[in-house]
Order: C-alpha cells, then structure tokens, then sequence
C-alpha cells in the first residue's frame, strides 16, 4: 500500500474512533486531535481549562508530536505538572497542506505507540 494510502486510511480509522469517544460522532478536525493529544500529554484529564491553557494544550501536543523528528525535546515539568520542551531544530517552512500532512503522520504515529490504532 503506497505511503499516502496508508496514513489516509489511518487518519481516517483515528479520526473516526476518537470522534465517537469524544465528540458523540461529530468528525474531529485536525486542530481537535491536537487539543486531545494535549491533554494526554498534560495528564490532567477530567478538568475544564481556560482559553489560555487550551493553547498551551496545544502547543504541547505539537511539541511533543514534533519531538520523533528532532525539533523540540523534552525539558522539564513545572510545578503545575505541565511539560516544557525546547526547540532543537527550526522547523522547516511548509505550505499549509504540508504542515496538514506532516502533522497527520505524527499524530498517526503517536497513536500507534499508544496502540491505539494499527
């Protein structure tokens, strides 16, 4: 199965999966996987979070997402029990579609560690 085939078919599986856990069967867009994976990462499930800490959530995620590649490694966690990377490497400059793409296959990666999906 070609490359592109096999991340839509998973992307497709995960998507549909975590939109029947967490959205009552409403497709999950891609920015709603990274919030998830977020709060994964935060380990702070059962609570609400401010607009600010959503972005934080976020911004974790992509972080930690982005960490297999080379571009940010963990640091530490602060004394509220959020982690904090650095960026090791820039990150490339990609087209829409591309940062699409390159943020699907990480995701689909996370999840397949997780054995989440296969």
């Amino acid at each position: 199965m070609a490359r592109d085939e096999q991340l839509k078919r998973r992307w497709e599986l995960l998507t549909q999966k975590l939109s029947e856990r967490f959205a009552d069967g409403d497709e999950l867009d891609l920015d709603s996987v990274i919030y998830l994976v977020g709060v994964q990462e935060l380990g702070q499930l059962h609570r609400r979070f401010k607009k600010d800490e959503k972005v934080n959530l976020m911004h974790i995620a992509i972080c930690r997402l982005l960490e297999p590649y080379g571009y940010y490694e963990f640091d530490f966690f602060d004394d509220d029990g959020w982690p904090h990377y650095r960026l090791k490497e820039e990150l490339p400059v990609l087209k829409a579609g591309e940062q699409s793409v390159l943020m699907k296959e990480a995701i689909v990666q996370y999840f397949l560690e997780k054995e989440y999906i296969d």
